[in-house]
């Protein structure tokens, strides 16, 4: 990795803890086949099996949970849009591509201007309904930090007899999350957001629900998704999710961060929009854009300066466009193409922040200067 970052894309990856390294390392260098019958085997799986556990005691699955370990959170949301096999699927404007793109029948679920889901409008998509039907709202955007009322969405799901899928990826580690009390049937979690490995997700089914598995041809994960587990990425992903708990109070304080990051820009530029900022957010993420400042020349210069930001997911091959959320929101395409993504993570600083505030006011004040020099 280069020397001297400030890295501030957690919402895209966030760097590995080095306890979790540690564990890694070790199962790295073992052998052993989870569906193996002998000691090495069995070894694997009692492994798999401590991080199945850990992973339910992070979101209080009960004990009619089902935890079924993926390559990551792009599948475990599409076992669940897919493997849960209802007739129709309603998923909100600003789910993730992995969400929005695993049917191509899904009808959306439109947003406010603040990002948050337009529960009389899903109201009305349900009114009447007799089929089958899942509803699939995140808890967290990853790229506004906006918390979806899904207590809400729950109410209105039961009402109309409705499944839930919740892909809460961004609120693991963030915010309390706890299934039992949220009511959702099907949750999607993720290793690399909480300081695990990339490689790793999980679908955590609540009350004996299932799904049917997209990747066939062997027994493993409950018949649920077939493949040989990773175990050193699983252990990890299992000791991630314990720290990611133990580790929650500590995390809410990265909102100093982030609003000195916001505070600082308006200063700088009056003009400066933050997206959500009416809304509940997670207190690691600011997206803003400052009008008339191209998001990818913004990205360019703070890159040169090493200072890693996004304009939004992650999941686009590196490309530089404008975010597909915010246009859900309803926010015109010349100010969302200028929109940058500030995340901090479990091992910011104050310096990072000051760092950022520092090269993105002297990338502003090369601009002004050349617009006035025009």
């Amino acid at each position: 990795m280069t020397q001297n970052l400030t890295y501030l894309d957690h919402n895209a990856t966030t760097p590995l803890k080095p306890a979790v390294l540690e564990v890694m390392q070790v199962l790295l260098a073992a052998p052993g086949n989870a569906s193996a019958a002998h000691k090495a085997g069995r070894a694997a799986r009692a492994v798999i099996e401590q991080a199945r556990d850990r992973i339910a005691r992070l979101v209080n699955a009960g004990p009619q949970a089902v935890t079924v370990f993926t390559s990551g959170a792009s599948e475990a949301n599409n076992l669940a849009v897919r493997g849960a096999g209802c007739e129709r699927v309603l998923a909100s404007a600003v789910e993730h591509p992995s969400v929005l793109q695993a049917r191509d029948d899904i009808e959306i679920i439109p947003v406010l201007p603040s990002g948050l889901v337009d529960l009389a409008a899903l109201d009305r998509m349900l009114e009447g309904n007799t089929e089958q039907t899942l509803l699939s709202v995140m808890l967290v955007n990853n790229e506004t930090g906006v918390i979806q009322p899904l207590e809400k969405v729950m109410e209105i799901a039961k009402k109309r007899g409705a499944l839930v899928h919740c892909d809460a990826v961004q609120a693991i580690g963030r915010v309390s999350v706890d299934i039992q009390k949220l009511g959702v049937d099907y949750m999607t979690i993720s290793s690399h957001k909480i300081g695990g490995p990339q490689g790793a997700g999980a679908l955590v089914m609540a009350n004996c629900v299932s799904v049917a598995p997209q990747i066939v041809g062997g027994g493993q994960e409950k018949n649920m998704r077939a493949g040989t587990e990773n175990v050193p990425a699983i252990a990890g992903f299992g000791l991630a999710a314990e720290l990611a708990a133990a580790d929650m109070g500590q995390y809410e304080n990265l909102a100093v961060l982030r609003d000195r990051v916001e505070k600082e820009l308006k200063k700088i530029a009056p003009s400066v929009v933050v997206f959500g900022a009416d809304a509940p957010r997670v207190a690691n993420t600011t997206m803003f854009a400052a009008p008339g400042l191209a998001a990818d020349m913004q990205m360019i210069a703070l890159d040169l300066a090493n200072v890693c930001v996004s304009n939004g997911s992650a999941c686009g091959s590196g490309t530089v466009k404008a975010s597909r959320v915010l246009k859900a929101m309803g926010v015109a395409d010349d100010v969302a193409s200028c929109a940058l993504r500030v995340s901090f993570g479990w091992n910011s600083s104050v310096a990072d922040a000051e760092t950022f505030i520092k090269k993105w006011a002297e990338m502003y004040q090369r601009t002004q200067k050349r617009a006035s020099n025009g």
